[in-house]
């Protein structure tokens, strides 16, 4: 399958990077990639992945926009306010760019959907856009389970962190953070700097792409931390527990 004249054009600043080429694009247009989360994380890193040519996109979300939201989801704007996120965000990714196959779960993810969900179109990387906890763990054992690289991400007002799994090249989330909340418990609602789910989510896209890719160095044992405020980036050393529940 060759690249067509328009394709060349869209994808030129990609194809002329060595860590990419025509083939590298090629893989890129093949790949699947599913979003867990159409929201503060999940907008930037679902338009991101559209303009780099990610062939297909699934998007799974059961919420819909509200104004609050435009603060910092950008996928979504005014005219979309009170429709499914999923939708907005198809609408968005292919106004920007026809290339990609947008499928839309307008669900909430638990344990009796998620592997029906990431076997659907047997996506090849998996991102953790959500800011639910007992979601996250649940993406995480599901990804071990059925051997799928995933990328995990948490924000809070001016913070975040993400990190990157393999299987069987470093550890899971379970790893980092043991268990769950238990169900009773309510975090308090903190609030966000809109830009901060721009500045974890670009990484995001940017770990999937590469990945997809087989270039550089992933966030494999390193849980990456911004600290917008200093405007500092570090990264912690994780390693693998020999005992954890999920990929030990």
């Amino acid at each position: 399958m060759m690249l067509a004249n328009d394709q060349l054009e869209r994808y030129s600043r990609n194809i002329i990077l060595k860590e990419v080429g025509a083939e590298g694009q090629m893989k890129i247009l093949n790949s699947k990639v599913l979003v867990i989360g159409t929201g503060g994380l999940g907008s930037p890193v679902a338009m991101y992945l559209a303009a780099a040519g990610i062939g297909t996109i699934g998007l799974v979300d059961p919420d819909v926009v509200e104004l609050s939201n435009l603060q910092r989801q950008i996928i979504h704007s005014n005219k979309d306010l009170g429709r499914a996120k999923v939708i907005s965000g198809k609408e968005t990714i292919n106004n920007l760019n026809p290339d990609v196959n947008v499928v839309t779960y307008e669900e909430w993810i638990t344990s009796e959907n998620i592997s029906d969900i990431v076997k659907d179109r047997d996506y090849d990387f998996i991102i953790d856009a959500t800011d639910n906890l007992t979601t996250k763990f649940l993406i995480n054992d599901a990804c071990v389970l059925l051997k799928k690289p995933f990328s995990h991400a948490g924000i809070s007002q001016l913070y975040g962190q993400t990190m990157t799994y393999v299987p069987g090249k470093g550890p899971c989330y379970r790893c980092v953070f043991l268990d769950p909340p238990p169900a009773t418990a309510t975090p308090p609602e903190k609030g966000v700097l809109g830009v901060i789910p721009g500045v974890i989510g670009s990484i995001q896209a940017t770990e999937a792409i590469k990945f997809l890719l087989g270039i550089g160095e992933l966030l494999i044992g390193k849980l990456l931390v911004f600290d917008a405020l200093d405007m500092e980036f570090r990264k912690v050393e994780i390693a693998a527990r020999t005992k954890c529940v999920a990929c030990g």
